[in-house]
């Protein structure tokens, strides 16, 4: 079992930055396959960025450029760099883990709160 929680949210103006954190607890986390989402109100579940356990990174065309995802696996963190934030960012973010031969995204944390407004 592995539990998840967010931290880093809060209310920026457009063109600021923001780091979320991601603090995992329980099963060896090394080995996961970690990720990022958002959800915005009346919205689906986005993806966002994805870092696998050698460290791959893979994101979603909306924020490519503008996010970086990272990991430390003796710390059990991952972060999620947001650069440039715009109003349409403005959403909850998950942090998600799931295994290398899994599909879906079994571990979910509780989520941050993003709001991008001036």
């Amino acid at each position: 079992q592995i539990q998840l929680e967010e931290s880093g949210g809060g209310l920026v103006q457009p063109g600021d930055s923001l780091k979320l954190s991601c603090a995992a607890s329980g099963r060896t986390f090394s080995n996961l396959f970690m990720a990022w989402f958002r959800q915005a109100p009346g919205k689906e579940r986005e993806f966002l960025a994805l870092i696998t356990s050698t460290n791959n990174t893979n994101y979603a065309e909306s924020v490519k450029g503008r996010f970086a995802i990272s990991r430390d696996n003796a710390k059990k963190m991952v972060w999620l760099q947001m650069n440039s934030l715009k109003p349409e960012d403005t959403a909850a973010y998950y942090c998600a883990a799931r295994s290398e031969v899994s599909v879906a995204y079994k571990y979910w944390g509780q989520g941050t709160q993003v709001t991008v407004s001036s």
